[in-house]
């Protein structure tokens, strides 16, 4: 059993989980802040908020 860790094997699999929703996270941030800047930021107004 030398160089098995459930640690490691944990590790591994948080870390894709992560990444991944860590890249819709910032995509979905991203799309907020293009929404706001371009028609402000209330979404009674801004239909792209809705």
């Amino acid at each position: 059993m030398s160089g098995h860790s459930k640690w490691s094997t944990i590790k591994r699999k948080k870390e894709k989980t992560d990444s991944q929703r860590a890249k819709v996270f910032t995509k979905i941030g991203r799309e907020i802040s293009v929404a706001v800047k371009e028609g402000g930021p209330d979404p009674a107004v801004n239909g792209k908020l809705r």
